[in-house]
């Protein structure tokens, strides 16, 4: 496929506090060697842009080095932290401001929607700010009027279409602004974050369209959210950033595996528990694959592994996890005891798993607590501390469960490990 974006040696640099160098002759030393077209003296003392640190320079670079290709008819998903540099790339790629040094070579027209409402006039109609804002991005007036009854369908705000938009709620700002530049008929379409103001009805229409954009009209996509569940479904490419530079540029999967590692995230956490007073405790928790591997896609099946210390030998011993949400709504539940399956613990170390299949768990931070007893005492309980995070596998097709339905019974194969 052919290129249609290429960046090399992308840079931007933003100088923090007062602008100017602090001296008239500073500021000649920089004029000087702009116009014999070498690199600014003060930039070389740059920092990358880590939020995290206190940095010693006034200059910091939001993106530093980048190198990308983009060929025709992909949708790259953009993901990183905040302050990864992300909105910085896709300004420079809408050309709302100049690079610092590199350079950025594209074939076609392309349209961002980067802010919502960019270009409206608070005191137009609906109608009159699609003509305005169809001729910024670069629409004749005749593509505006031939496509103007499908811009209106498409935003849902028909009956306020001759209403100022000051009036308007920032949901209909962002229906109509969208609407404008999906029906654009550009090359690339750069769209940053402007989603999460829509409701998921709107959202899910939105991916639709670009959807039919870049598949049905090989038209290239570059979106940045930081709503995963978005990005895979719409992507398949993805670029991950961090501190302002590229770590990966491959598919959607690479890039979010990538970004998983990078911050430390697993699927799974090591925990070790306090066991004074208790004659058999939780001393370790785990989900891995069926190889142990502990960063696992969300398609393959899951075994949770436990290693229970015990001081005593204790028949008929169950062991329950329930695994809530942020809002600690229970979305799913394994217990042994729904299957008649007790287990023997020998005094020391005693490994239990449990198989699962597909969670089907929205993208997130999941709370885990354990329950192990028998018939007459609980003998540990843990809901502090284990948490894991779920990023949605590549396919888009998956049923994600209402935690408003209560919580969710999968098939469980509970044996010894």
């Amino acid at each position: 496929m052919p290129k249609v974006i290429q960046v090399e040696n992308l840079s931007k640099a933003y100088q923090l506090g007062t602008f100017g160098t602090g001296t008239i002759s500073r500021d000649l030393e920089r004029y000087w060697a702009r116009l014999r077209g070498k690199e600014d003296p003060f930039l070389k003392v740059g920092e990358v842009n880590d939020r995290t640190t206190k940095g010693t320079s006034n200059i910091v670079w939001s993106l530093k080095d980048i190198n990308l290709e983009v060929e025709e008819g992909d949708a790259v998903g953009i993901i990183g932290s905040n302050g990864a540099g992300k909105s910085t790339l896709l300004k420079l790629l809408g050309r709302t401001t100049s690079p610092t040094t590199g350079t950025i070579k594209m074939k076609g027209r392309v349209v961002s929607l980067l802010e919502v409402g960019t270009g409206f006039h608070p005191e137009l109609s609906g109608r009159e700010n699609i003509f305005l804002n169809g001729a910024i991005l670069g629409m004749r007036k005749s593509e505006i009027k031939r496509r103007f009854d499908e811009i209106v369908a498409f935003s849902g705000v028909e009956r306020y279409i001759d209403t100022p938009v000051k009036r308007y709620s920032s949901g209909m700002y962002v229906r109509l602004a969208f609407a404008v530049a999906a029906h654009l008929e550009s090359e690339i379409l750069i769209v940053d974050e402007v989603l999460a103001v829509g409701d998921a009805e709107f959202q899910k229409k939105c991916l639709g369209k670009m959807n039919d954009v870049r598949k049905g009209q090989g038209r290239t996509v570059l979106f940045v959210s930081h709503n995963m569940t978005a990005v895979i479904a719409l992507c398949n490419k993805g670029s991950y950033l961090k501190n302002g530079r590229l770590i990966l540029n491959g598919t959607i999967g690479e890039a979010m595996l990538a970004y998983s590692n990078d911050r430390g995230i697993k699927y799974t956490k090591n925990v070790k528990i306090l066991s004074e007073g208790k004659k058999a405790w939780l001393s370790e928790f785990l989900i891995t694959d069926e190889d142990r591997n502990e960063y696992i896609q969300m398609e393959t099946s899951k075994v949770v592994r436990l290693t229970i210390d015990s001081t005593v030998h204790m028949d008929n011993v169950f062991v329950g996890i329930g695994i809530n949400d942020m809002n600690d709504v229970r979305v799913l539940t394994l217990f042994s005891r729904f299957y008649n399956k007790g287990f023997c613990l020998k005094p020391g170390p005693n490994h239990i798993k449990c198989q699962v299949g597909q969670m089907h768990l929205k993208p997130g931070i999941y709370k885990t607590e354990v329950f192990i007893g028998n018939d007459y005492e609980t003998l540990d309980y843990y809901d502090n501390g284990l948490q894991f995070e779920i990023f949605l596998s590549t396919k888009a097709d998956y049923l994600l469960p209402d935690a408003s339905q209560g919580s969710i019974f999968i098939n469980q194969i509970w044996a010894n490990d």
